[in-house]
């Protein structure tokens, strides 16, 4: 779906992006995860640039209805796969594998599965790359620091992380992805890049069941004047990044040339949750109360980006967090029957 808030985000991305352009005319993407939150946006893009797209997703998070307007659209094919499993013999130029569960309380209910997506899943995309002679993007995560000794935390820094943990199964299969990358980089001289994705929000971000995330959570919560639940003491910090300008990221390391592999992609700003909760409240004049519950095991205390690298490649941050929550607010009241 594609409504008049998305269609003036996709412009915008575009007239941010025009360089970009010459990259993907006539070239072929293959996007895995395409009806998810952030894949459903780069199909949008890539299409607009005049790219051929081939799509894959088996809807474990993702949504039809992100991707059911370009079904007939020129250039565009949708699989409906398992990526472990999928085979294609097509030609391509980029793929692009975001394809994975990423909230928390979904991947934790399907911990193999998010585990099993991640190894044999990026394996079954690195060896099409390696077919294809074709540049290769991973999307990572900030997931990968763990609870960070380190703010903010650059690309150099290991991680602090439990293998055995709460949140191991995405933590884990998303570091042993990279590792995976990596090896395939060493021992085929593959073309790739990893982005470490932080927070992102916007249109199309599930507000719903296993699948909201706190952002989205709490402002369904506010508008239906439902408590907002908050885990632990509010205090843990995340740094929020508006959708438009992580697809830009994402897109921009995919194509340029650079000394390193791997950059964070987020905004720098750090927010608690609790300052997160109350801000939602105000916003959106709800009557909302904030109920706190027990902490979830392996939360990450902080988390906000060094992303000096990313600034080395022409990228940051162009819309303010408190325009993106307006946006996802408005966005979220206008659609709450479909996305929630």
């Amino acid at each position: 779906m594609v409504d008049e808030m998305i269609l003036k985000d996709l412009q915008e991305i575009e007239s941010k992006s025009h360089t970009l352009k010459k990259h993907f005319e006539g070239k072929s993407v293959l996007v895995t995860g395409g009806a998810g939150f952030l894949g459903s946006w780069i199909c949008d893009v890539l299409l607009m640039m005049g790219a051929k797209v081939s799509c894959v997703d088996n809807y474990s998070s993702g949504l039809a209805i992100n991707v059911e307007h370009l079904l007939n659209k020129d250039g565009f094919k949708f699989i409906n796969s398992d990526i472990r499993n999928v085979v294609l013999n097509g030609e391509f130029d980029y793929i692009i594998h975001l394809a994975s569960r990423a909230s928390p309380e979904d991947y934790h209910l399907h911990q193999i599965d998010t585990l099993l997506t991640n190894a044999e899943g990026t394996k079954n995309m690195l060896e099409l790359a390696r077919k294809n002679d074709c540049t290769f993007l991973y999307s990572s995560t900030s997931e990968i620091y763990g609870d960070a000794q380190v703010i903010p935390t650059s690309e150099d820094y290991w991680g602090y992380v439990s293998s055995v943990g709460y949140r191991s199964c995405y933590d884990e299969g998303k570091r042993y992805g990279e590792a995976l990358c990596a090896a395939y980089k060493r021992e085929y001289n593959l073309d790739l890049r990893i982005v470490r994705i932080f927070n992102t929000f916007g249109p199309r971000i599930r507000s719903d069941g296993q699948y909201g995330r706190a952002l989205s959570r709490f402002i369904f919560q506010a508008i239906n004047d439902k408590d907002i639940t908050i885990y632990g003491d509010g205090l843990q910090t995340r740094s929020f990044c508006y959708v438009t300008d992580t697809i830009r990221g994402i897109l921009m390391h995919l194509t340029t040339k650079s000394d390193f592999d791997i950059i964070n992609l987020g905004n720098d700003n750090e927010i608690t949750i609790r300052d997160l909760a109350y801000k939602i409240i105000q916003k959106t004049n709800s009557k909302s109360v904030i109920i706190y519950k027990e902490k979830s095991p392996d939360d990450p205390s902080r988390r906000r980006p060094d992303i000096s690298r990313a600034s080395r490649i022409g990228w940051k941050p162009l819309v303010s967090f408190e325009e993106g929550l307006e946006r996802t607010i408005k966005w979220i009241r206008g659609n709450s029957d479909i996305y929630r």
